[in-house]
This record gives C-alpha cells, structure tokens and sequence, in this order.
C-alpha cells in the first residue's frame, strides 16, 4: 500500500467521512533543488481565519522585534 493510499484508507475510517475528506490538501514541486509547499487551491480547509470572521482579509499586523517590522 502507497503512503497516498494509507492516507486515504486512514481519512476514510472516521464515522460520516467523505472522499471530499481524503482530497488533497497540499501541492508539493521541486525547482533547483528546492522544495515548495503549498495550500492545495481545491482544499476545502485553508488556514487562517475562516470567511467572516473577526481579521478574515485584513493584512496581518507587525508587532514590535519582528521582521516584517525591520524590513
């Protein structure tokens, strides 16, 4: 069995799952040697705040000692 496969197999065995649950949620490339990962587009969950709420679309803050605050 493929690690794709266990996944699957493993998402699937939760009461009331779905195949929508075993979807992927990540893209890994490779370019030069270098490994990206990202949010797959198609993912139902993302990170950060969900849609309405409280800080959903506003630009993250700087915070004092940070880099985006050097920079």
């Amino acid at each position: 069995m493929t690690d794709d496969q266990k996944r699957r197999d493993q998402l699937l065995r939760a009461e009331h799952s779905t195949e929508a649950d075993a979807a992927p949620r990540i893209e890994v490339s490779e370019h030069d040697g270098n490994v990206r990962i990202d949010v797959a587009e198609t993912a139902a969950v993302r990170p950060g705040p969900g849609p309405g709420a409280e800080g959903a679309g506003e630009p993250k803050e700087t915070r004092p000692g940070t880099e985006e605050e050097q920079a």
